[in-house]
């Protein structure tokens, strides 16, 4: 991740609806859910919802996926983690012993 794509992802996360769907996404992770269903975990009117859904999409945040008729969205694990990467990438200067490791959870 370089840091126009920080600087997106960033943007994506900065309105308080869009970083309640990708958070609600990342608890579900790997699991997606219907838009209705994230409509509801983050009292987001679906009018509206489609824009922040895009946005966090165009950010590498999140993934669509069309199934039937229903379109279900996922949390991007590759690029959630690239985020967090790019966070800790130069944390003190490269002194885990200093500053940690931020800790992985496995992925199903």
């Amino acid at each position: 991740m370089d840091d126009h794509d920080a600087l997106d992802a960033f943007s994506a996360l900065g309105h308080a609806t869009r970083l309640a769907i990708f958070r609600t996404l990342s608890r579900e992770a790997p699991k997606a859910l219907p838009a209705g269903a994230l409509a509801e975990a983050t009292g987001t009117p679906p009018s509206t919802l489609t824009s922040h859904l895009q946005h966090l999409e165009r950010a590498g945040l999140i993934r669509s996926t069309r199934r039937s008729r229903q379109i279900l969205y996922s949390l991007d694990i590759a690029g959630a983690r690239d985020l967090v990467d790019f966070l800790t990438r130069d944390c003190c200067g490269g002194r885990p012993d200093i500053c940690g490791t931020v800790p992985r959870q496995a992925t199903a």
